[in-house]
């Protein structure tokens, strides 16, 4: 076994070095370049430990180790930017400020944005702050143009930022159920030329599950002001920017079910929009005391405040896994709670090397410090396990490696405030009743009310698309493996596309082991095998350790019949999960990867670097 691992460990470095030559590999302005992987992780960890007051080299030590073998996966900016001396933002993901409602504001806030992504960072915008389309302003007398129109202004920006470098532009854009332009945005993404570098989601309400649920009619409303009209009706509802209710005008009734059915039609032939189950994401949220959530980054698993952001790092669960496809396979969980532990400090030490784009990024991220740790190679793990995804024993197994994951990073969160202090938001007794906390081991419940806690989140699951394929094309997140053998691109630095053909990283490891050319083992299923309501069961299984969010694209085969699709956003919404997405290729969109030839790839794939 010893030497079929090293020979494993060689085929999986010579298949990667092309996406870490790509994206990681530092090269910098004297010509010197790293020459192996060993030499990114040794700087990554040097960076990582030179914050630390005492020990540094016992601490770099540990995060090596941690790195080495592809065991922990920081997010794709730390791989990048630790230690380059690059001014460049070691985050993936920020949610920007309030979209004031006016040209200046507009402006302003495009300004931001394209700050945050020229320095590498995704971003996120609630579009729910920009008047709707056809009210006319009363300075001016001009006729406003809605927030479609204006997101297409991110959309030729976010294209700009593309062209200069190797990393993909994404955003998200964000709108509420009852927006009057609801309806225009549902439908925004079914021209397949429009808004190309956005992810879309609903901003889905309680209230709107209900009248959905009843069949009641549902109010399109916009804050009173310049949308003043005489015998109009008005109701009362809490606006981003305010926290406070704001008198709203009714512009019309719709059919809440009639909506929800656009919504679904668009996303089974546009594969968009997502939805964000919201009032359950504030109810959720760990710092519901003290801030409002309107946006999340853009793959969704990251809920944040204005000017919110967070660091993103996956433990790859194919290294923990002992004797793959014997009898005796097990997955060694001391393992995987000692490597989050490590981890959790790593995120954490992120705060002190990392450069903000905007000062007020820098102030409201410190205030939080969040983190968000998660898995991948979950499918991989499975198979290497011999356990079919969609089996009961999946579940099971699901919800216990997660687990033990987000307790250790609890812990290892309460043992860095005594060390080092708490977050300065954390207030022990608002923090200690949050949904979350409160659902925590009493035992942990006290340490936090004793200690404090140096993070306010700790936990979120990625979509993990290009360090996955770095990892040796380890499955995503906790999607299903895509197939055994296709093709996948990577974006060069001089920004073109490079098809390189690769295979399912426990299909490889089968393979050596078994001495053969073909073939896949028999706990292998296809993501376009797993029912898609597995799947959702699955997001059910993770969802209650995970603090943050989970991004979670369900596949969707093209043949699957639209009424068994009508029901999975539903469905996610019953299983308590904070948002969803689907996928099911279309001549529109075609599939998300490619078994046979490469595809330019849409914002919505998993091949979007949002790692």
């Amino acid at each position: 076994m010893p030497a079929a691992k090293r020979s494993i460990e060689q085929f999986v470095a010579a298949g990667t070095r092309d996406v870490w030559e790509a994206k990681y590999r530092l090269q910098d302005e004297r010509g010197r370049s790293e020459t192996t992987i060993e030499e990114t992780w040794q700087r990554i960890a040097r960076a990582l430990a030179a914050v630390e007051s005492s020990q540094q080299s016992h601490w770099e030590r540990r995060f090596f180790e941690a790195l080495s073998g592809f065991r922990f996966l920081p997010g794709g900016r730390i791989h990048a930017g630790a230690g380059t001396q690059r001014r460049v933002t070691l985050f993936n993901c920020f949610v920007m400020g309030t979209i004031e409602d006016s040209m200046d504001g507009i402006f302003d806030a495009l300004k931001e944005g394209a700050l945050t992504m020229q320095q590498g960072g995704g971003v996120g915008y609630d579009f729910s702050t920009l008047r709707p389309k056809g009210i006319t302003a009363k300075s001016g007398g001009t006729i406003a143009s809605g927030p479609v129109s204006f997101m297409q202004i991110w959309d030729a920006m976010c294209g700009t930022i593309l062209s200069t470098g190797a990393r993909r532009g994404a955003m998200m854009g964000t709108l509420r159920c009852d927006h009057p332009d609801i309806e225009e945005f549902v439908q925004a993404k079914c021209d397949a030329r429009v808004l190309r570098h956005f992810n879309l989601s609903v901003l889905a309400t309680d209230e709107f599950m209900q009248a959905v649920r009843e069949g009641a009619d549902w109010p399109l409303v916009f804050p009173a002001g310049a949308a003043e009209a005489p015998g109009a009706e008005f109701v009362e509802r809490v606006w981003p920017g305010d926290a406070r209710p704001r008198r709203c005008r009714v512009f019309r009734r719709v059919d809440a079910r009639a909506l929800w059915a656009r919504v679904m039609r668009a996303t089974y032939d546009c594969a968009e929009p997502g939805v964000i189950f919201i009032d359950r994401v504030r109810r959720a949220d760990n710092l519901y005391y003290c801030e409002s959530i309107s946006a999340t980054n853009p793959c969704g698993e990251i809920p944040l405040p204005p000017y919110g952001a967070c660091d993103l790092g996956s433990i790859n669960l194919t290294r923990f896994v002992n004797h793959p496809f014997a009898r005796e396979a097990n997955l060694d969980l001391e393992a995987v709670a000692a490597t989050a532990a490590t981890a959790v400090r790593m995120l954490d030490n992120v705060y002190d090397i990392s450069n903000f784009p905007l000062v007020r990024q820098r102030e409201v991220a410190q205030a939080s410090r969040r983190v968000g740790l998660g898995i991948t190679g979950l499918a991989d793990a499975f198979i290497m396990l011999g356990v079919k995804y969609d089996s009961p024993r999946a579940l099971q197994l699901a919800e216990e490696v997660m687990r033990t994951i987000c307790l250790a990073a609890y812990r290892a969160s309460i043992d860095l405030a005594r060390k080092k202090g708490s977050f300065p938001l954390f207030r022990a007794d608002d923090y200690t009743r949050s949904e979350f906390v409160a659902r925590l081991p009493e035992g942990i419940v006290e340490d936090i009310r004793r200690y404090g806690m140096r993070n306010s989140h700790l936990t979120a699951i990625a979509p993990a698309g290009t360090i996955s394929l770095l990892a040796g094309n380890v499955s995503s997140g906790l999607e299903p493996a895509y197939a055994v053998d296709y093709q996948r691109s990577v974006r060069l630095a001089d920004g073109s596309l490079k098809t390189i053909p690769v295979t399912d990283y426990a299909c490889a490891l089968y393979r050596w082991l078994q001495r053969t050319d073909g073939g896949a083992p028999p706990a292998f299923a296809a993501a376009a095998e797993v029912d898609p309501h597995a799947q959702l069961a699955m997001q059910g299984a993770l969802q209650p350790y995970v603090d943050n969010s989970i991004s979670k694209t369900v596949s969707v085969p093209a043949d699957f019949d639209f009424e068994r699709f009508s029901d999975l956003y539903q469905r996610a919404y019953d299983l308590g999960l904070k948002g969803c997405t689907t996928y099911r290729p279309s001549e529109l969109r075609g599939a998300v990867l490619q078994p046979e030839a490469e595809r330019a790839a849409q914002c919505c794939s998993t091949e979007r670097e949002a790692d």
